[in-house]
């Protein structure tokens, strides 16, 4: 079952994973990244080849890569993870996948738990595929990935790893790796499965039977332990399940012992190593239980017997000392039946010469003395029964190593023996005996020892403890005989005194005191009776007064040090005050007690150090006062000078040494000699140690109290010193030891300056301040480096300058001449500074030196205050707050808070006005939006404590901008439903800070319960429910609604929806919640400012992702439609197309409600119709409104989406017709651009990019009327529509008119019920001003027109005055031609009326034929003639039939092939309808008609060929022959050699009856042979060879023979051989004639 659920599981991610492939394909983010890795490969190539020079590009993809990660993480690990899964790609392409995906998810933290999942199971695979060289590095590469990973998806990592280990089985060698990664990196998260773990891999041992695996797991053995013991020393930060020491080492023996038993024993050095250095950490966890503890003794034997073997003697001995130091502490000692062995193993290594392979023989000696420390303490017997034993071997190298380890063991209880003897004898009154040597082995031991602890090492705490001893056995020798010997040797006086002034070993100094007093109060008794007898003063014999003075009064400024040294020292300078100083003697009777009092009165956790210290300074200052006019203080300045050295750094004591100094220094009469003590401090001392530094410069500063100027000659002689070589400042010269550094000596002179401002005189400052003072500080700055360091001192001058400049009375008209450059380079450094971590103070120091500099003058401009408060938010806000784990930073980052308020505040004071508050506020305005919580409350809380500040301020005294309240609101009110709770509270704050600063300003009042709501909605705001905080939001927005003018409505409204889209979904909630709170209350006011809101709201819904926002903000964009329609609609129509999908979803809302969409529809029709008809004046605002311009297409795509979108059961009866025909309109306008309204080229709309092919006017308005046919139901017109494709013929412009008739057509026979109105829409289009509407409606007409509808509803007679109209105008020749059609077609729908309108029809249609126009225009009035002839008689046209007939036979040869036809079947109907008043008339006409009509029976064109057959055989009764007519028959069916037949025999006939017309047939025949249509150049020939065989002689003699010849001859050329043909055979025909009538001469003709 287990395994079918990890095969389901299989397919789901791999479905999961091609889906996501399918998406990285569209998003084209896969190939983005393999183009980039491609890079990196070949530039990988490169490298190999050519360096590391050209390995620049493969890291900019990398980083490429990488930052395309930080917008979308989980795509592109997705990427990233299916190129590892793509088949015979390079080790080295997933070496350097594995190595970004590291980067990123180092740099992302969290990511999405599939995209995570899928990657766990690759790089799992990875790992495990070990198969070369290569592959160790990808599995390692793999290894490290899910480490990373394991970071922020430990489960998921975990459960991979625990998948694949199993009991009994041995795991792949990078699990465990892996696993012993994940522990060291994830304590406390990998502890409840270490158990699982331990338990599984010592059942694995047995298995791993390579020496890489056995290392492998000794190596992860070793993590596991030292990760265990991790965790039990914090076992109060696990929020684990607990487990105990005991637990743990329960799980680890079995592992422990196998590796003694087994592994140990392995041939492999390498494993043998392994397996000793996780023995360590095991131990540590073993030892401490008493059980394991004997167990783990019975395995020693194995350890020593390792010592014959290649390893390393050193880890064996270490791992001995270990086991033997616990059994020592844990007085547990080991069996002694292994003690010989143990001895034994030990000794040997002592004495015999190590190995020349051994590395570390002097490491492994000193461990073993260790071992035989620890062994002597449980077995002192044994172990020099042992000694005695090895000293009795004859080798002289046994014996010597045997006595090198007695003495190690025995050296300390020997000292501490005799120094206890010469105690005893000190008691038992045998001072005499020690006076000698006693007193100096004494003082050796005290010096020795308190040497050996002043100077012992961390690795040496065994011996350390000895010295300890000894040392507290010499002091209780030196009480013993300080209290108990008389007549003290001066010389033990004396090194007494030097231990004070040399030793810092601070243990000692108070009993050294105590018997010092003792020893000093018995020399002044004694002296006392010298004195008494002499008349001298009591005093004792002192090596340097100053000297101990100074060193007293330093080591007391740590008064409880040393068992409380400070009671002792007061006490013994007391004593020896005559002898120090005599003058001091009364001050210190006084002041002394008074100090005891104090320290007697405390303890070392009561006190107060700064207070104890001004305790010491004052003391002093009493105490030189009494001196002055002397030199005492300058000495003693020089004894403390001597005394730095003394004390490490840091410490209280030097701390207290440099301000004693400083004071001392402060006091000196002799400015030259202070110099040189300055100077020679400023040598000396150490500036990399900051303790040292701060120390130097707090001395200077002490002294520039009264010696300004001797500090500034000072510090400016030194710097003239050093700056010999500017360029490395190595000053080896001066400092031996260590040479100073460029960088910590400027750090320490700029906070020197700084110093010597706060403490220098006031009016000596004002004239140094700007120089040298400002001006060194600067330099030094700007010539330095400027690490960290730097930028600190540098800013700690300049607040040091500044604040003393501040401090100083009446100082309004000084002017800081350095200020600007000061700020400048303060900015420079908050601008370096890091926005994603507080790593140091350089931002805080920075700003309140920004802030003190604000307050001087001169003050910063409107631009430079913003630009510093600008670069000082960037770098505070941004910071994410610290852990509550990590005090210091907590510290530093609310001190920041601190100093980033302090600046916004001093900066905003300067201005007060609604411009500075904008400035202000739009400064705060990103963070405020930001997506990160804690910018949001730092700006929130910041925004509310400047806010505050500005109300209480300003007040009503200067009234907000128009607009900008509103402004302000906005901005804050989506704050109201922030997650953060905190951020909530300071954002309501804010409102209520500006409704009052409104309040006050507008003189408006708040009634009680407005005001009671208020605060409701306030303790709301403040609940965990967010369903509670939204109401409570919008319950705010409702109150504080009617307080707004329209203006800032608009402003606020506007400001609401800059901020949607910004933050997360309950910002965006909450403002489109005050939107629609807002547009609900106040719409209807709102006239003016539609277009405002709406264009705000179109502009920004773009960026709204979530559905319910969106939802929210269309309903609010409907709300103000259904006030104000003509305004939305205009505003809507004229947003860009492509139609983006915020916009196609307001008009899907728009579909969903029924009778507001055909609302919007009327008007969308409105708005194409308004294109046709005449330009109107507007009356009203919504008049402006809905006569502005809008692109015609983007009301097309709108028309079409409702439609589309439109409930289908609502088939739009009502609006069907008119919308129908107004499309129609609409692509007869696109498809003629020129007809295109004059009014939309007042105003062009820029579309956002190319428009789609698909997306143009006609065939958008193609599928509107397709989408608008469908919704009838209509299936046969529907069928009838695509079978005569119609569409299509709409679309080409070529047949759109055709196109048009085709649809009118069909639209007449499916749609009965529509037939008026379309009829009116006709009539009303083809009366529009617009020309394409005049012509497409036209078209139309010329369907109605055949049909009796126009007749039926009385619409004839003015449709017939608009054709003829467009019949007569000359501007568009369609126009004229569908005219002419449509009136013509009258004889179809109203053949009654064709007689009325006879005169009107008869006059266009000859109007065509006489005028010049183009063919089209001919040929359809000669189509119009045909079709109204059939209704009317020869009476009924007069005049008009014989101009119609003359005309008509005009086009009997015109090139036009349609022309002739049309002309051939005119001139048959007229000879149909010729009557009795005609005939003769008409007789004429076909006898001018004749030739022609015999030669075009042979036309070109077989249609023209067939109606001239017709015409001529309906014409040749006028001929007025019986036998003529009865040949014809059916004329219009013969063949060419009947139409010989024919032409023969009415030649015959007209030889006979005729001959002279026959003639002049031959004649005009001729004419003809040169005719450009091939057909009738053979016809002619033809004819003119039947016509010369029937001619009498009479006419043969007047033919021009020799110009026919040369015409039928020139023929001979002509290309086609049919023409050649024809005239041969009638030259043939001529000659035969000649040759039967002789043809008389030219002259006899003539």
């Amino acid at each position: 079952m287990a395994e079918a659920a990890a095969d389901v599981n299989g397919d789901v991610s791999e479905e999961a994973e091609d889906a996501e492939g399918l998406a990285l394909d569209d998003s084209g983010i896969y190939q983005q990244v393999t183009n980039l890795l491609d890079i990196m490969d070949s530039e990988s190539a490169k490298t190999d080849m050519a360096g590391a020079g050209l390995d620049m590009r493969k890291t900019l993809a990398s980083v490429i890569i990488t930052e395309k990660a930080t917008a979308e993480p989980s795509m592109v690990i997705c990427a990233l993870t299916r190129c590892l899964k793509v088949p015979e790609i390079s080790t080295q392409r997933k070496i350097n996948i594995y190595n970004i995906l590291q980067e990123i998810i180092q740099q992302e933290g969290e990511l999405e738990e599939p995209c995570v999942q899928r990657l766990v199971s690759v790089a799992s695979k990875e790992m495990r595929e070990i198969s070369e060289v290569e592959g160790y590095t990808k599995a390692e590469v793999a290894s490290d990935t899910l480490v990373a990973l394991s970071r922020n998806h430990f489960s998921l990592v975990m459960y991979e790893l625990q998948h694949h280990l199993k009991p009994l089985h041995l795991m792949d060698e990078f699990v465990v790796v892996t696993l012993a990664k994940l522990a060291n990196g994830n304590v406390f998260e990998f502890m409840p499965y270490m158990g699982i773990t331990l338990a599984t891999i010592f059942t694995m041992l047995r298995l791993a039977n390579e020496a890489k695996m056995r290392q492998v797991i000794c190596s992860a053995m070793e993590t596991f332990c030292e990760t265990v013991q991790f965790y039990l020393r914090h076992l109060e930060d696990s929020v684990y399940p607990v487990m105990t020491e005991e637990q743990f080492a329960l799980k680890l023996f079995p592992i422990y012992r196998y590796f003694v038993t087994v592994w140990l024993r392995h041939h492999n050095p390498e494993v043998k190593m392994g397996v000793v250095k996780s023995l360590k950490p095991m131990l540590s966890l073993l030892l401490p239980n008493d059980e394991l503890r004997e167990q783990v003794y019975d395995y020693i034997p194995l350890l020593l017997a390792e010592y014959q073997g290649s390893l390393e003697a050193i880890f064996i001995t270490q791992v001995l000392r270990q086991i033997l130091e616990v059994s020592v502490v844990t007085n547990t000692p080991i069996p002694q039946m292994q003690l010989n062995p143990i001895f034994s193993e030990l000794h040997v290594q002592v004495c015999t010469k190590a190995p020349a392979q051994h590395q570390y023989s002097s490491q492994n000696l000193m461990e073993i003395v260790h071992c035989f420390i620890a062994l002597a303490r449980s077995y002192p017997k044994e172990l020099m029964k042992f000694f005695f034993s090895q000293m009795e071997v004859g080798k002289e190298a046994i014996r010597v190593g045997t006595l090198t380890l007695i003495r190690a063991v025995v050296s300390a209880e020997v000292r501490m023996a005799i120094l206890r003897i010469i105690g005893q004898l000190a008691l038992s009154g045998y001072q005499d005996r020690i006076k000698g040597w006693g007193l100096k082995y004494v003082s050796v031991q005290l010096t020795l020892s308190t040497y050996k602890l002043t100077n012992h090492r961390d690795n040496f705490y065994q011996r350390d403890l000895e010295e300890k001893m000894v040392h507290k056995v010499t002091m209780d020798t030196v009480k013993i005989i300080t209290s108990s010997v008389s007549g003290m040797t001066n010389e033990f006086w004396v090194r007494l005194l030097c231990y004070i002034m040399e030793t810092d070993y601070t243990e000692a100094l108070t009993p050294i005191c105590i018997s010092l007093t003792n020893l000093a109060e018995r020399q002044l008794h004694s002296k006392d009776a010298e004195a008494s007898m002499s008349g001298k003063c009591k005093h004792v014999d002192l090596p340097a007064p100053q000297k101990l003075l100074a060193r007293l009064l330093v080591l007391m400024s740590s008064p409880y040090k040393g068992e409380g040294r400070g009671i002792a020292m007061l006490q013994l300078l007391r004593t020896l005050s005559h002898s120090i100083a005599p003058t001091m003697a009364s001050v210190w009777e006084q002041e002394i007690p008074l100090l005891i009092r104090y320290l007697e009165e405390h303890t070392e956790f009561t006190w107060n150090q700064k207070a104890w210290e001004d305790k010491l300074i004052q003391f002093l200052r009493l105490s030189l006062k009494t001196t002055r006019g002397t030199s005492w203080s300058l000495r003693l300045s020089k004894e403390l000078n001597n005394q730095i050295g003394s004390f490490d750094s840091p410490s209280l004591e030097k701390g207290f040494l440099y301000r004693a100094l400083g004071f001392t220094l402060a006091m000196g009469l002799e400015a030259d000699k202070v110099e040189l003590l300055l100077l020679e401090l400023l040598y000396k001392t150490d500036y990399s140690n900051d303790f040292d530094q701060e120390g130097v410069v707090l001395c200077f500063g002490l002294c520039a109290r009264g010696q300004a100027r001797t500090v500034l000659n000072v510090l400016q002689d030194f710097e003239d010193r050093i700056q010999e070589s500017e360029q490395s400042w190595q000053i080896s010269a001066w400092r031996k030891d260590h040479p100073w550094r460029r960088e910590t000596v400027k750090s320490a002179l700029m906070v020197m300056y700084g110093c010597v401002s706060s403490y220098c005189h006031p009016q000596m400052l004002l004239s140094h301040v700007d120089t040298p003072i400002t001006a060194k500080i600067i330099h030094h700055y700007s010539s330095s480096c400027q690490d960290i360091s730097l930028k600190m001192a540098f800013m700690k001058g300049v607040v040091q300058v500044t604040r003393a400049i501040r401090s100083i009375k009446d100082q309004e008209d000084f002017h800081f001449a350095q200020k600007p450059t000061l700020t400048r380079l303060v900015m420079a450094i908050l601008k370096v500074e890091p926005t994603d971590h507080l790593a140091s103070p350089v931002r805080t120091m920075a700003m309140d030196a920004l802030s003190h500099l604000s307050k001087l003058r001169p003050f910063y401009s409107i631009e430079e205050s913003n630009e510093l408060m600008d670069i000082s938010l960037h770098s505070v806000i941004s910071l994410q707050p610290p852990g509550e784990d990590n005090e210091s930073i907590k510290t530093l980052y609310a001190n920041t808070l601190r100093s980033l308020e302090q600046l916004m505040e001093s900066l905003m004071q300067r201005q007060l006005d609604p411009r500075g508050l904008q400035e202000m506020v739009h400064l705060l305005e990103k963070w405020i939006l930001s997506e990160k919580e804690w910018e949001r409350e730092k700006a929130t809380n910041l925004h509310l404590h400047l806010m505050q500040i500005y109300v209480q301020s300003v007040g009503v005294c200067i009234p907000l901008k128009l607009g900008q309240f509103g402004t302000l609101v906005g901005l804050i009110a989506p704050c109201t439903c922030d997650t953060h709770q905190r951020t909530r509270v300071a954002s309501t704050n804010i409102l209520s800070s500006l409704l009052d600063l409104h309040a006050s300003q507008t003189c408006s009042l708040w009634d009680a319960a407005k005001e009671k709501e208020l605060e409701k909605c306030k303790e709301d705001i403040q609940d965990a429910d967010a369903d509670k905080v939204f109401c409570a939001s919008s319950r705010i927005a409702k109150v504080v609604c009617m307080e707004f003018n329209c203006d800032e409505v608009v402003s606020l409204i506007q400001k609401l929806c800059e901020n949607v889209g910004a933050m997360d979904l309950p910002h965006d909630k909450a403002a489109v919640t005050w939107i629609g709170t807002f547009l609900q209350m106040r719409a209807r006011e709102l006239e003016d400012k539609v277009a405002e809101i709406l264009g705000a709201i179109l502009v920004h819904l773009p960026v709204v992702d979530h559905p319910e926002v969106r939802r929210l903000l269309i309903e609010g964009i409907l709300l103000l439609a259904h006030y104000h329609q003509e305004t939305v609609l205009t505003s809507l129509l004229r947003q860009p197309l492509p139609m983006e999908s915020h916009l196609t979803e307001v008009w899907l809302t728009v579909a969903q409600n029924v009778p507001f969409a055909r609302t919007m529809l009327h008007g969308l029709m409105g708005r194409l119709q308004s294109r046709f008809t005449p330009r109107v004046n507007a009356t009203s605002k919504a008049d402006i409104w809905r006569l502005a311009a809008v692109d015609p297409l983007m009301t097309l795509c709108t028309i079409h989406l409702l439609l589309e979108k439109l409930d289908r059961e609502d088939k739009l009866r009502d609006l069907f017709p008119d919308l129908i025909y107004t499309l129609l309109l609409q692509l007869s306008s696109s498809l003629r651009p020129e007809a295109a309204s004059p009014v939309l080229k007042t105003w062009r709309l820029v579309h956002t990019g190319t428009l789609p092919e698909e997306m143009n006017l006609e065939r958008i308005t193609i599928k509107s009327m397709q989408l608008l046919l469908k919704r009838i139901n209509n299936e046969r017109l529907l069928h009838a529509l695509e079978e005569q494709s119609v569409w299509a013929l709409l679309e080409d412009s070529l047949t759109f008119l055709e196109g048009v008739g085709l649809l009118a057509r069909l639209c007449l026979q499916n749609m009965e019920s529509y037939r008026l109105r379309l009829s009116e829409l006709v009539l009303r289009g083809m009366a529009s001003e617009v020309l394409s509407c005049r012509v497409s409606s036209t078209a139309v007409c010329v369907e109605f027109m055949s049909h009796p509808i126009l007749y039926q509803q009385k619409l004839l007679r003015p449709a017939v005055m608009m054709l003829e109209k467009g019949a007569e105008q000359e501007e568009d020749e369609a126009l004229r031609v569908l005219s002419l059609r449509a009136l013509g077609n009258m004889a179809l729908g109203a053949p009654k009326k064709v007689k009325q309108y006879r005169k009107l029809l008869l006059e266009q249609c000859l109007g065509s034929l006489r005028g010049p126009a183009s063919s089209s225009v001919t040929v359809e009035g000669m189509e119009t003639l045909t079709k109204i002839l059939a209704e009317l008689r020869e009476g009924d046209m007069g005049s008009s039939f014989e101009a119609v007939s003359e005309l008509c036979r005009v086009f009997f040869d015109n090139e036009s092939e349609l022309l002739r036809l049309k002309a051939f079947v005119l001139f048959g109907k007229l000879a149909k309808m010729v009557g009795i008043s005609k005939k003769h008339f008409f007789k004429g006409e076909v006898k001018r008609a004749w030739v022609p009509l015999l030669l075009h029976c042979q036309d070109p064109c077989s249609s023209t060929a067939h109606a001239c057959r017709a015409t001529m055989f309906r014409c040749v009764h006028f001929w007025g022959w019986r036998s003529l007519e009865s040949s014809s028959g059916q004329g219009h069916t013969k063949t060419d050699k009947e139409m010989t037949v024919f032409q023969t025999s009415m030649c015959s006939i007209l030889t006979q009856k005729k001959p002279a017309v026959l003639y002049g047939f031959f004649l005009e025949t001729m004419s003809y042979v040169k005719n450009d249509l091939l057909r009738i150049r053979i016809a002619a020939c033809k004819l003119a060879g039947i016509i010369v065989k029937q001619l009498s002689v009479h006419y043969l003699k007047k033919l021009d023979w020799p110009a026919l010849r040369n015409s039928l001859q020139e023929l001979q050329l002509d290309s086609d051989p049919g023409v050649r043909k024809a005239a041969l055979e009638t030259l043939k025909v001529l000659d035969s004639c000649s040759q039967h009538w002789p043809l008389a001469s030219p002259e006899g003709m003539c």
